[in-house]
């Protein structure tokens, strides 16, 4: 049977049904009613306790935080009005927007925010938690004003307050509770535009409007339903039928996405992911050999066809990564050292690092056939270069768990950076981050003394001149040493209908645009 019949013929062998109704009953939805995909169904929509990708898509809209980012990650306000900075760059105040309230209908104040910043997030949320530990003391000035002080001028403060790092989550709810086991976080209860309504567990979560919004005429929709469909195929059957408007970045392949963009009635977008800057590479075990010389590091490098991987494995929705910097993110510069692929001087390097034909394990992303076909292209790559490659395939947890424990030689992964170098970057290659246990800290196990004292200087530096000085200087000497294989900035593509207008409206994309889009 031929891919596309086999794709038709999913929904109906599945008993496929969106929203609990068959996919057929649903012709002719209801013009308020938006039907969109998630993948894999998320653990929890309890945004302070759950951070993954499927919970921030869809608790970023029930969520919100003081301030959203435009797709330049420019502040702009959102439950904070305005704020203002001391001229020592230590103390931060926020003036809060009156009369918002929470779904349940109580009131928003400067009590919320101090409970949720210095009590619930500082327990239930390790990275927002790193990033308080800048931070001296979180006040409230009266209802209405809240002031944070710091330890020392940090210099990305102002961009954590987006939802999926700071979100606000109602003190009434939740002081003196157990917040892992409140009732509440079953049925969540944000400030946003959309409001929770049902989870049937394996099947969809429905979100309706928020009526007492406090941006008025900003929400136009009537409900949103998130589709859980653990099938590939039957995920781009659902949007290809017309029973679902909106795949987001991620659940469908980037072959599907290329044919069904081309489906009339269907658009489809990069934008949105300028916060998180997606950034993916192969991590090296530093720790080992061959991996500890940096003339092999810089061979891998150099074996890689990145161009040719982002057209085959990624249909064009990829960008060859220059360095450790996703191009979105502050800072990023091209003005580093570059590796083009040359397999005459990848094996030249090879030769010189004194590598002696061991056979190393190279572990995929178990996230889908791209990364299937990225992995494939490695391989072949870096046999052609003349290094010995085994592929060791596993399943998600079995990634996490080699990544873990570091029982790998080469293996595969991508982060996001979230906007600021002293955020997402440093975290990768600072010694201090390297701990078993994480798929995302220091994997690698790389050591430079100068590259930590670099991004603990950027961090600390509240002169933009200063901090562009100081992370042009890191990025060189990574670059130079080369303590992963950097491949691509990836672009995920989102598709919808082209009568949905406004789909993005933030640079977190869809994680807090859905309340805010408008049906033609």
């Amino acid at each position: 049977m031929k891919r596309r019949h086999l794709i038709q013929a999913v929904p109906a062998a599945l008993g496929l049904s969106i929203a609990g109704v068959p996919l057929h009953s649903l012709a002719q939805a209801k013009k308020g009613v938006v039907n969109v995909l998630v993948q894999p169904e998320p653990p929890g929509l309890m945004m302070g306790i759950v951070q993954n990708g499927p919970t921030q898509l869809i608790a970023g809209n029930i969520y919100e935080g003081l301030l959203r980012y435009d797709e330049k990650l420019a502040p702009q306000p959102q439950l904070a009005t305005s704020w203002t900075v001391s001229p020592d760059s230590k103390t931060y105040v926020f003036k809060l927007k009156p009369n918002v309230k929470w779904h349940d209908g109580k009131p928003f104040t400067a009590d919320d925010v101090v409970f949720s910043c210095d009590v619930f997030l500082r327990k239930t949320h390790a990275r927002f938690r790193a990033s308080l530990a800048h931070v001296e003391s979180i006040k409230a000035l009266d209802p209405l004003t809240v002031e944070f002080k710091l330890k020392q001028p940090f210099g990305p403060f102002l961009g954590i307050f987006e939802n999926g790092t700071m979100p606000m989550v109602p003190k009434h709810i939740y002081e003196g509770t157990d917040f892992l086991t409140n009732p509440a976080n079953a049925t969540p209860i944000g400030t946003g535009p959309l409001k929770f309504k049902e989870w049937a567990k394996g099947s969809y979560i429905h979100l309706v409007a928020n009526e007492n919004y406090h941006q008025a005429g900003a929400v136009t929709v009537e409900s949103v339903y998130f589709h859980v469909i653990p099938d590939a195929a039957a995920r781009a059957a659902a949007f290809e039928s017309g029973k679902v408007d909106i795949a987001p970045g991620g659940t469908v392949e980037y072959f599907d996405v290329s044919r069904l963009s081309k489906l009339p009635g269907a658009s489809v977008t990069t934008k949105g992911w300028e916060f998180f800057a997606p950034h993916s590479w192969l991590w090296m075990n530093n720790r080992t050999k061959p991996m500890d010389n940096v003339k092999f590091r810089q061979a891998i490098w150099t074996a890689i066809d990145r161009e040719a991987m982002a057209k085959i494995a990624w249909y064009g929705y990829a960008k060859p990564a220059t360095g450790p910097f996703n191009s979105h993110i502050a800072f990023a510069s091209e003005d580093v050292a570059k590796y083009p692929r040359d397999l005459a001087k990848a094996k030249k390097l090879l030769a010189e690092s004194g590598y002696k034909g061991e056979t190393l394990r190279l572990l995929p992303l178990p996230y889908g056939e791209s990364w299937q076909r990225q992995a494939e292209i490695v391989r072949q790559n870096l046999t052609q270069a003349g290094v010995k490659i085994e592929m060791v395939a596993t399943d998600v947890a079995g990634w996490n768990q080699r990544c873990n424990e570091w029982d790998f030689d080469l293996a595969f992964t991508y982060v996001y950076q979230y906007g600021d170098p002293a955020l997402g970057v440093g975290r990768n290659y600072t010694s201090d981050n390297i701990a078993k246990g994480s798929p995302f800290n220091n994997v690698a196990g790389y050591t430079n003394a100068k590259v930590d004292e670099l991004f603990a200087a950027g961090a600390k530096e509240g002169d933009p001149a200063k901090r562009k000085a100081i992370y042009l200087e890191a990025q060189k000497i990574l670059v130079d040493e080369v303590p992963v294989a950097w491949l691509h900035e990836i672009n995920f593509p989102t598709l919808y209908r082209s009568k949905i207008q406004n789909i993005v409206s933030s640079g977190i994309g869809l994680n807090d645009s859905l309340g805010r889009i408008k049906l033609a």
